[in-house]
């Protein structure tokens, strides 16, 4: 069967899939980090209350976007996006993938990190303090570790996506329902343990001062941009596999809604746990602080404070265990959705499915290395191309917009009778505040490289958070994607161009 004629086999299965792509290490790793340096003094409500508006105005329109894009141009995105808004926007769709496939280079290190630890935490006994577990880290980082696992989940990787959607769905189905009876174990964990109250009240205590901050609102829409997918151009490719019976808003919400609920869960879980463990010795003030503070490559809450935290508690190391477990296969189900999408793009071009997988997997690995051998490498990279998935939104928007907004609604969106309608509501979304949101984050992340990140060398190409390294990096990359567009469009839609 070729990936043209592939399909889901059941709407479970499907969902089951995106959800792998929406619930990550974002989800278990950065959320709860985000909401305790955006909170105030009363807790951290208020950033909950935003991250809930932006997950409707921004998340939920710009999936149900995919989900139709998928199903309409059953291609991947580059001969999608060029279906739909034309041929000589091919290369919008080339980049779209591209930051998506960039992000996988180094996401491929990250699930290596959650594997190693996971082995760590079920062979050697927990660290008891920030210095032994700072050990940990750094023993494992100057070795050559990293590549080895980064290796590891790129084999894993291929080999789920080696024999297309049949295989990614079986995988999900199993990934997914334990990765939730993980969070929710942890949950209960937490929740029993003395003082996890103050922690867990804390989280959801509104101190509405801290509206009035524009950074929270920011972070609370980066954060819904980064954590559930939305605009990656992953659900679109999941959304190629999709029954034409299957509507797409009602999997939309679920999708969004399934991603944010497993985000209060970790948030639970881990204020619960740093309060409950550190409360009886420090004050509110120095618990945040290091529930703020990120490490290295924003590390420093996960991988350092977590195991010694366990080991503080009673059944901590069952519960390690099962914490990076879980963060493992987030990890993997994300990083999946990622590989499919850059195979999909070369089969589409010509290439059967196991070359493109090889071909993806390989260069995949050699571009990761950098990123496993050096963090501020690592970091760049996650700031180059976390800041560019707004480009990606909003390249998505356009091409709707391009297409026609109602006349897309009528055609992909509305057109299940057992679904629910997005109505105009989603047209004034796609076509105003989508690209409105873009514009404003994408301005902010620039204001804060040359304000905050790198004051004095924002103009410096090799500084690795300076504005001009973004520039530069996605100049590159669209420049051979707009010289290159023709062929792209020979290749996907056999044009004459």
């Amino acid at each position: 069967m070729s990936d043209q004629d592939q399909r889901f086999s059941s709407r479970i299965g499907l969902l089951l899939s995106v959800l792998g792509i929406a619930v990550g290490t974002g989800n278990i790793w950065r959320f709860p980090r985000i909401a305790a340096s955006n909170s105030g003094d009363a807790g951290a409500g208020a950033f909950l209350l935003a991250w809930i508006v932006f997950l409707l105005v921004w998340s939920v329109p710009l999936i149900i976007a995919e989900y139709a894009l998928g199903r309409k141009g059953r291609m991947g995105v580059v001969g999608t996006i060029a279906k739909v808004a034309g041929e000589k926007f091919a290369w919008m769709g080339a980049f779209i993938a591209f930051v998506a496939t960039a992000i996988m280079f180094y996401y491929s290190v990250v699930a290596g990190w959650c594997v190693y630890y996971f082995s760590q935490m079920v062979l050697n006994p927990l660290p008891i303090s920030t210095e032994s577990s700072m050990q940990v880290w750094n023993g494992f980082q100057s070795s050559g570790l990293p590549l080895v696992f980064h290796a590891l989940a790129m084999s894993v990787g291929a080999a789920v996506v080696w024999k297309g959607v049949k295989s990614i769905e079986k995988a999900n189905k199993v990934l997914i329902p334990a990765l939730f009876t993980i969070v929710l174990i942890s949950v209960i964990r937490a929740v029993t343990l003395d003082g996890a109250g103050e922690g867990i009240a804390f989280l959801f205590t509104p101190d509405w001062a801290t509206l009035a901050k524009p950074r929270l609102w920011l972070e609370a829409l980066t954060q819904n941009a980064w954590d559930t997918g939305a605009g990656w151009g992953l659900i679109l490719t999941y959304g190629a596999y999709m029954h034409a019976k299957h509507g797409v808003v009602k999997n939309a919400l679920i999708t969004g809604v399934g991603n944010n609920l497993v985000s209060l869960l970790a948030a639970i879980t881990i204020f619960g746990t740093v309060f409950a463990v550190l409360g009886a010795e420090m004050s509110k003030p120095e618990v945040l602080e290091i529930m703020r503070t990120s490490g290295p490559a924003a590390t420093g809450l996960t991988f350092i404070w977590m195991p010694q935290l366990f080991a503080k508690m009673a059944f901590g190391n069952p519960l390690a265990i099962l914490f990076f477990l879980g963060l493992a296969f987030a990890a993997f189900s994300s990083l999946i959705s990622m590989i499919e999408l850059t195979s999909r793009i070369l089969v589409d071009f010509g290439l059967s499915r196991k070359s493109a997988v090889m071909s993806v997997c390989s260069v995949s690995f050699l571009m990761g290395i950098p990123s496993a051998i050096n963090l501020t490498f690592f970091g760049n990279q996650d700031f180059v191309w976390g800041v560019a998935l707004m480009i990606s939104g909003a390249f998505i928007a356009f091409s709707i917009n391009k297409y026609g907004v109602s006349a897309f609604r009528k055609d992909a969106v509305d057109v299940v009778e057992s679904d629910w309608k997005a109505g105009r509501g989603w047209e004034l979304l796609m076509k105003f505040v989508i690209p409105a949101q873009a514009i404003v984050l994408l301005g902010w992340w620039i204001w804060l490289s040359v304000t905050e990140y790198a004051p004095d060398t924002w103009f410096n190409p090799l500084d690795p958070y300076s504005v001009m390294t973004m520039l530069a990096q996605w100049g590159i990359v669209i420049t051979v994607f707009v010289l290159s567009n023709n062929w792209m469009v020979r290749r996907t839609l056999g044009s004459s161009k």
